[in-house]
C-alpha cells in the first residue's frame, strides 16, 4: 500500500535508508547533510534496522570505513554535504576503482572559501570525474525514488560501482513537500537480498584489494573502469522501468518539459527545473515557444540522446549552479559536447545563477527566456557566459 505524507527531503531519505536496512553506515555529520543521518539514527536507536551505523572523525574516514565494510561483503551507505564529500575525494576514486557498490546521498552545499552552508553543486561537480554513477533529482520524490534505484544501479552483478543521489541542500533537504511511499515490502522486494561479490572476509575464496599496479596495467584497468561505465545506461533504464512497475512513476535518463515543438529552450538541473516549469507555462500563454530539458543522470552522461532533443532548438540557455574558473561551467561544457556533431547546433549560452544558495527567481527565468529570443531574433551581441542576479 502507498502513502502520500508532507515531508522534508531529509526525512525522505532517512525512510528510503530504513526501507533499505543496509549493513553498515559510516557517517559524519555535516550541514545540511545532517538531519537525514540523525533521523536515520533514531531508527538504529529503535531497533528498525539491522544497520552498524559508525560514527567516525571525518568524511574521509566515512568513505574508509565504508570501502572497508562493501570490501567485507556488506551493503553499504552514507552521506554527506559539500566540504564533506571534498575531504572524501582520494577515497572516492579509491571506492570507485575497488567497484565498491556504495549509495551516497550527496545534499549538495557550496565549497569554501568564503566559508557557506547553502546550495549549489559545486560539491558533486567536483567529483564528478572520480568514477561515480551521478542521479540528480528534482524534488524529495525523485530523490527518495532515485536513492531505491540507486542499490538496484550499483549492486548490478554487470556494474558494481558507487552511486551518488544528488539533492539541493536546505531547498528541498529541509523544505516539506508532499510525497509517496512505497510499502516497506515492496521496496524491500524490489531491492532484493544483497549477494556479496568477491567478499574480503569469505576466508574459502580469499581475493585481494587494492594491488600495487604503477605502470605495468594501470592504465588497461582504467580503460576497463570506464568500458564498465559504458554499460550504466542498459541496466538504469532496466531499472527504471522496473521502478515504474511498482510505483507508476516513470524516469529516464533526463526528463524534457514542452520541449517537442520549442525554439529555444533551458538545461538545468534539480529543485530550479521546478521554477523554470512554471516560467515556461506563462510564457507559453503568450505563444512563446520554450522548452526545457532536466538531467537525471549526470554520470554517464547520455550524449546522443540529449543531442537528439535538443538540436532542432535555434538558442539553448545552460544553467548552472557551480563554475569552473576561466572556462565554462561543466553542465555547459556536456552539453555542448553533446552537440558538437550535431549538422545544424543550437546558439549555446551558459548563465550562471544562485551560487550558495542565492535566490532563483521567476524574473531571473524571465530574463534568460527574454535574452534567448532577442539572440534568435539577432537583436543583440551573444554572450557565452556570465552570471546572472549579481547585486550592484
Amino acid at each position: 500500500m502507498k502513502k502520500k505524507i508532507a515531508v522534508t527531503g531529509n526525512e525522505a531519505l532517512a525512510e528510503a535508508l530504513r526501507q533499505i536496512n543496509p549493513d553498515v553506515c559510516a557517517a559524519y555529520p555535516i550541514t545540511p547533510q545532517t538531519d537525514m543521518m540523525q533521523r536515520f539514527s533514531e531508527f538504529v536507536a529503535d531497533g528498525l534496522v539491522d544497520t552498524e551505523l559508525m560514527l567516525v572523525e571525518s568524511e574521509h574516514s566515512a568513505m574508509s570505513a565504508c570501502i572497508g565494510a562493501s570490501a567485507g561483503g556488506g551493503r553499504v551507505a552514507t552521506a554527506t554535504s559539500g566540504p564533506g564529500l571534498a575531504l572524501m575525494w582520494e577515497m572516492l576514486y579509491v571506492a570507485s576503482g575497488m567497484r565498491c557498490p556504495i549509495v551516497m546521498p550527496v545534499i549538495n552545499r557550496a565549497l569554501s572559501a568564503p566559508l557557506n552552508i547553502h546550495c549549489d553543486h559545486s560539491d558533486a561537480m567536483g567529483a564528478r570525474d572520480s568514477g561515480w554513477i551521478q542521479l540528480w533529482s528534482e524534488n524529495a520524490q525523485e530523490a527518495y525514488d532515485n536513492m531505491i534505484m540507486a542499490f538496484r544501479i550499483a549492486e548490478h552483478t554487470d556494474i558494481r560501482l558507487p552511486v551518488m543521489v544528488c539533492m539541493d541542500g536546505f531547498i528541498i533537504s529541509h523544505s516539506l513537500g508532499i510525497m509517496e511511499f512505497l510499502a516497506d515490502d515492496v521496496v524491500r522486494k524490489f531491492i532484493r537480498k544483497f549477494t556479496p561479490h568477491e567478499a574480503l572476509l569469505d576466508i574459502n575464496h580469499p581475493v585481494s584489494y587494492g594491488p600495487l599496479i604503477v605502470t605495468d596495467q594501470y592504465h588497461e584497468y582504467k580503460n576497463a573502469q570506464n568500458n564498465i561505465m559504458s554499460e550504466v545506461f542498459d541496466v538504469a533504464s532496466d531499472v527504471a522501468a522496473e521502478f515504474e512497475n511498482i510505483s507508476g512513476r516513470r524516469y529516464g535518463f533526463f526528463e524534457t518539459y514542452k520541449l517537442e515543438d520549442a525554439e529555444i529552450g533551458i538545461v538545468i538541473l534539480n529543485s530550479a527545473a521546478g521554477t523554470c516549469k512554471d516560467m515556461i507555462d506563462e510564457a507559453r500563454r503568450e505563444g512563446i515557444k520554450i522548452g526545457l530539458l532536466k538531467p537525471r543522470l549526470f554520470r554517464p552522461f547520455p550524449y546522443e540522446m540529449i543531442a537528439a532533443a535538443l538540436s532542432h532548438l535555434k538558442v539553448i540557455c545552460v544553467l548552472d549552479r557551480s563554475d569552473s574558473f576561466g572556462a565554462h561551467a561543466p553542465l555547459f561544457v556536456e552539453i555542448a559536447t553533446s552537440l558538437y556533431n550535431c549538422k545544424q547546433r543550437p546558439v549555446l549560452i551558459n548563465r550562471i545563477y544562485g551560487l550558495g544558495g542565492r535566490d532563483f527567481m521567476p524574473e531571473h527565468v524571465s530574463g534568460v527566456i527574454n535574452e534567448m529570443i532577442d539572440i534568435a531574433g539577432k537583436k543583440i551581441e551573444i554572450i557565452p557566459k556570465k552570471y546572472i542576479s549579481l547585486r550592484k
